[in-house]
């Protein structure tokens, strides 16, 4: 845990190997680590362009709207899974 203290006080800076061991640890990304920033991590786990803009926009919708499109994304999803299992 010294390391991690001497990280934050900024004494001193992982290697890659150790940043990525701790993104790995902490699942996220070695970029969301070192700038913070969550776009980031979604546009790394996200490559559909088009996807992670629709996502953007329904963020700044009220939060029942999210609610019911959270819903129907589940619904899909979970549709998906079961008819992938019946093939």
């Amino acid at each position: 845990m010294t390391n991690i203290s001497r990280y934050e006080r900024g004494e001193n800076k992982p290697t890659t190997e150790v940043l990525t061991k701790l993104a790995n640890a902490l699942d996220t990304t070695t970029d969301y680590l070192m700038n913070g920033s969550t776009d980031d991590v979604a546009t790394s786990n996200l490559s559909d362009k088009e996807l992670l803009s629709l996502f953007k926009k329904v963020s700044s919708l009220s939060t029942d709207r999210q609610k019911v499109i959270k819903e129907l994304i589940e619904a899909f999803v979970f549709k998906a899974v079961i008819q992938n299992k019946l093939a």
